[in-house]
């Protein structure tokens, strides 16, 4: 880890998932072998703690069901009291939770992106240093003109989410700081697809491709 930062992942898994019909947390991945046993959380978890001094999820109604998991995988849990106020009061839960473990830069994906591949973690996190050292604020993955996630996220641009009201969104922040942020080139198939429905999740499985 370099010395400038201390590095934390935030993974935002406290959606009621009313249109899966079923926690995404908890659908299995990869989606074409679910006897390899992981989640989309424990995949999560596991694909970015190589990455960060410590992970955080961030649950809501759902924490009793997800903390085996999390404990399980060795990261920690925090619980949104309001998950009903929407994504971004999870964001600011989880990045207040990240500066208490003594961090402050933050990798934060929602739980219904695929994890991506540790090539491309270790791009972004190397990315995030360079960018760090031209003043810029955060980097972000994107494929074929579409940006994705995780962001990867310094302190100054922590401040600004956490700044924000509660019922504001992470694409208003960031719009307001765009000039911050740097956007890096991944080859990542499924780095924008869709996962809010079982037809979209099942659609999955005839392209992914198992990388655990």
């Amino acid at each position: 880890m370099p010395g400038e930062y201390k590095l934390c992942a935030v993974i935002l898994a406290a959606g009621e998932s009313s249109r899966m019909g079923r926690d995404k947390a908890l659908l299995p991945w990869p989606p074409d072998d679910p006897a390899a046993g992981q989640t989309m959380l424990s995949a999560a978890i596991l694909a970015l703690k190589p990455f960060a001094r410590t992970v955080i999820a961030v649950a809501g109604k759902n924490a009793a069901r997800l903390a085996p998991v999390v404990a399980a995988c060795g990261a920690e849990l925090a619980r949104n009291p309001e998950p009903e106020r929407g994504q971004f009061s999870s964001m600011q839960v989880g990045l207040r939770a990240a500066l208490q473990n003594g961090c402050d830069a933050a990798i934060i994906t929602p739980i219904d992106c695929p994890p991506l591949s540790a090539q491309t973690l270790e791009l972004l996190c190397a990315s995030f240093e360079q960018a760090l050292a031209a003043g810029k604020w955060a980097v972000a993955p994107e494929s074929n003109g579409r940006h994705g996630h995780p962001l990867v996220a310094g302190r100054e641009l922590i401040g600004a989410f956490l700044s924000a009201p509660a019922a504001g969104n992470a694409r208003e922040v960031k719009r307001a700081h765009e000039h911050r942020i740097e956007y890096v080139s991944v080859f990542e198939p499924m780095l924008s697809v869709d996962m809010n429905t079982p037809e979209q999740y099942a659609a999955l499985s005839a392209s992914t491709t198992r990388r655990y």
